[in-house]
């Protein structure tokens, strides 16, 4: 476990449900990943992601599908892809990575609460 934060700091992390619109292959990541493009509704838009989520999911698998993800950290260029979201995930006892996501669909920019 790493250190305790207050409830302030966990509030200052913005984690939206959004929906991918796209999913397409990736081949100039350094590991594999998939280029996401997510509708987050009409407060924040539509953003541009990568995620190393090749193991368990297909292209095919992922257009449609509702993720989570933080939408207040700065873009980050990943090779040709600047990554405006972090797409959110588990590692399972591989370490391949297992989207987090909602049980029920929720409207798309719904902020975590």
């Amino acid at each position: 476990m790493t250190e305790t934060i207050s409830y302030a700091d966990f509030e200052r992390v913005d984690i939206r449900a959004g929906t991918i619109i796209e999913a397409l292959p990736f081949p100039e990541a350094r590991k594999p990943a998939y280029k996401l493009t997510i509708d987050f509704g009409p407060e924040i838009g539509i953003k541009k992601s990568s995620a190393q989520i090749t193991v368990h999911y297909t292209l095919e698998d992922l257009v449609g599908r509702q993720v989570l993800a933080v939408v207040n950290f700065p873009p980050r260029q990943i090779g040709p892809v600047r990554s405006e979201v972090l797409t959110l995930g588990f590692e399972d006892e591989t370490g391949a990575i297992v989207l987090a996501g909602v049980e029920r669909p929720v409207p798309n920019g719904r902020k975590m609460c």
